[in-house]
């Protein structure tokens, strides 16, 4: 054989090894990109449930948190710890007994009063798991709950840390005096207005809150989706150079009883806390081979881990790897003999390579498919996706269960075919302006569905282009009723509070019984008049409501006083307004409640108090107050004086309009006495 003769084949020999070369490194690149896959699945997956637990944990300490700040921002909490800790010799004991009251009620409303389960002798203390407390700024206790004993002595670093931490105070799982895991939160308890060392931030306590947390706060880790292999919720914190398991572990190790070193090779938990929010494969606290997603709890430095076993998750990918891989080994050995007859099986070799690409991409896509699905039912929100026509593409379970139907019967349907009229109007003019604005729309709606007439968190995103189809909107909404109506009831107890205040701040002058109630009225009368919207009313309303609650912190005989006030009485009195402002300034109102009340004194020309404020600086809302509590004043009845008649007032009144009064307000005043309202007999005393 001539060398010319050994040419071709020594070429099919090369371009053979070539091609059996780069089949094994396709296969081998296929096989890495299938564990990646594969495990950037189970990072979203395990990643979604860890975000919702996460944001469980979050939100329950975030609200007990606001419950405990609105607690220890309350002025008469604040009052009477001060006369506990402060005034020991005079009134401890009414106070001591009035925190006791407070905390009882309060504990009660927040389930910090569980009962105490089982039978205890009666020589033994009782001891909860959860209730209230409070201790001075020595961290001696004043008044806790029934059951919570010995907190000073139990919790004496926690309490030590919250009151060097500030006005965020602190909070921890601990473990009581019965070994039982707590969560325990403590806020500092500000000085009351006009007492001594007030401005100094020094607090004069803690307010202390502990909750069971078996009961509140770990069974979070157990709800949400499920695993069909084995797997953990674990909420962990870095100390001391170790990973302290927070929560119990699946082996009975109890909650706060186990902790690893963070340098420990491998061990799943150590990074969770040393980099929360990533994905990783390791061994947990057992050994045992895991991934596992971690997310960091807002406010806290506790994380929580979300783990699977490894080898359950990923059996069936390895199963299914290895059969592929054997499949796509035999279809290289298969390439590898085609070539040899290539002038003979060429196009029949290509046919079987598309066929098998384009059925490992239909496998794939079918794969992803059941996993959105499976992704998107598992979410409570209600979840669809509507064409441009409005024609459901995607709906979940919990859309079906929402206008109770099947499951699989919504795809391929109208919108307003499957929804109530009015609520499927509103979905697609929702969908019609998330198009038209090219962005996410977010609006509270109220929508009838078959669970009746609700409140809906509703969101609206548009989406350009889904294969073939174009202009589709994903619409998202969350059932947000029982949030709403608690708001109402907050809204409504507040209200109540403030009147209650207000009528016991008036009956400390039995000639000023009913000034708050009628400068609210008048003030409300001009308000209407003027035209103002509903917004700035309601301002205006709790504005007048709370306008001289500073005048709790006056003594009681300097308002009746029956004989003129001296420089230094007028000067205290005149304080009023700074007090009603310092005992509110923690309230956090919806408008601009506290500006109003701050200008109640001031003058268009600068002559008032407490700021002298000019006419560009007033609002519209503050020069209504303004006249409508110095016409109150001048018509009432006060222990040095009497109360002069309506038309003399007005007069008064004009005379200083455009100085000192807005002479809009001044007019609409003398329109309403004259015509709409009877005030003839303010004038005359009230003393009942």
């Amino acid at each position: 054989m001539t060398d010319n003769s050994r040419t071709p084949v020594a070429m099919a020999l090369v371009a053979l090894l070539a091609i059996i070369g780069i089949g094994a490194a396709l296969i081998g690149a296929w096989v890495a990109s299938e564990r990646q896959r594969e495990l950037a699945q189970w990072e979203a997956r395990l990643g979604l449930v860890a975000d919702g637990k996460a944001d469980a944990i979050a939100r329950l300490l975030a609200g007990e948190r606001a419950a405990l700040a609105e607690l220890a921002g309350n002025a008469s909490l604040q009052l009477y710890l001060w006369q506990a800790v402060e005034r020991r010799a005079s009134g401890a004991d009414a106070a001591i007994g009035y925190l006791r009251n407070l905390l009882l009620a309060t504990a009660d409303r927040g389930g910090y009063l569980p009962p105490l389960e089982g039978t205890i002798p009666a020589n033994l203390p009782r001891s909860a798991a959860s209730g209230l407390a409070l201790v001075d700024a020595r961290l001696t206790p004043v008044v806790a709950t029934p059951g919570l004993a010995n907190v000073a002595e139990l919790y004496a670093g926690f309490l030590a840390q919250a009151l060097a931490a500030g006005p965020s105070g602190s909070s921890a799982l601990l473990l009581d005096a019965q070994e039982r895991p707590v969560l325990v939160l403590a806020l500092p308890v500000g000085r009351p207005p006009g007492t001594s060392a007030a401005g100094s931030g020094q607090p004069l306590g803690l307010l202390l809150a502990v909750r069971s947390a078996e009961q509140d706060l770990l069974p979070l880790l157990l709800r949400g989706p499920s695993f069909a292999e084995a797997s953990e919720s674990l909420l962990l914190a870095a100390r001391d150079g170790s990973v302290l398991y927070l929560s119990p572990t699946r082996d009975g190790s109890g909650a706060l009883r186990r902790s690893l070193p963070l340098d420990r090779p491998r061990l799943a938990e150590a990074a969770a806390v040393t980099a929360p929010g990533g994905f990783v494969q390791g061994d947990n606290y057992l050994g045992q081979p895991v991934l596992q997603a971690s997310r960091r709890i807002r406010g806290q430095d506790w994380v929580l881990a979300q783990q699977v076993d490894a080898d359950q998750a990923l059996a069936v990918a390895n199963e299914r790897r290895n059969l592929m891989l054997a499949a796509l080994s035999l279809l290289l050995l298969l390439v590898a003999a085609s070539v040899i007859a290539a002038w003979r099986h060429g196009s029949s070799v290509k046919a079987r390579q598309q066929a098998g690409a384009l059925a490992a991409k239909a496998a794939e896509l079918q794969r992803q498919t059941e996993l959105l699905h499976t992704i998107a039912d598992s979410i409570e929100s209600v979840t669809l996706l509507a064409a441009a026509d409005g024609t459901l593409l995607f709906a979940n379970r919990a859309a079906a269960q929402a206008v109770q139907t099947r499951h699989g019967d919504l795809p391929g349907k109208a919108v307003d075919r499957v929804l109530p009229p009015e609520a499927a109007r509103e979905l697609l003019r929702l969908a019609s302006a998330a198009r038209s604005a090219g962005q996410a729309r977010h609006e509270l709606l109220q929508l009838d569905l078959a669970a009746g007439r609700r409140d809906y968190q509703a969101c609206c995103v548009p989406i350009a282009q889904l294969g073939d189809e174009r202009q589709l909107a994903l619409l998202v909404l969350n059932d947000v009723s029982e949030l709403r109506a608690i708001e109402d009831r907050h809204t409504t107890l507040l209200r109540r509070l403030v009147t209650v205040l207000a009528h016991v701040v008036d009956q400390r002058d039995p000639y000023a019984a009913e000034h708050t109630a009628r400068i609210k009225l008048v003030a409300g009368a001009l308000a209407s008049e003027l035209e103002l919207d509903q917004q700035e009313r309601e301002n205006l309303d709790l504005a007048a409501t709370l306008a001289n609650i500073g005048k709790i912190m006056i003594p009681g005989e300097l308002l009746t006083k029956k004989t003129p006030l001296t420089a230094a009485e007028q000067d205290l009195l005149r304080r009023h307004v700074e007090f009603t402002l310092e005992l509110l300034k923690g309230v956090d109102f919806d408008g601009p409640v506290l500006d109003i009340i701050a200008q109640k004194q001031e003058r268009l020309d600068g002559s008032g108090y407490p700021q002298g404020l000019t006419e560009q600086q007033l609002s519209m809302a503050g020069r209504i107050l303004s006249v409508a509590n110095a016409f109150v004043a001048l018509v009432s009845a006060r222990a040095w004086r009497e109360g002069i008649p309506v038309q003399q007032a007005l007069e008064l009144l004009l005379a200083e309009a455009g100085t000192r009064y807005d002479r809009r307000v001044i007019a609409a005043l003398f329109h309403v006495a004259e015509n709409r309202l009877d005030w003839s007999q303010w004038h005359q005393p009230d003393l009942r």
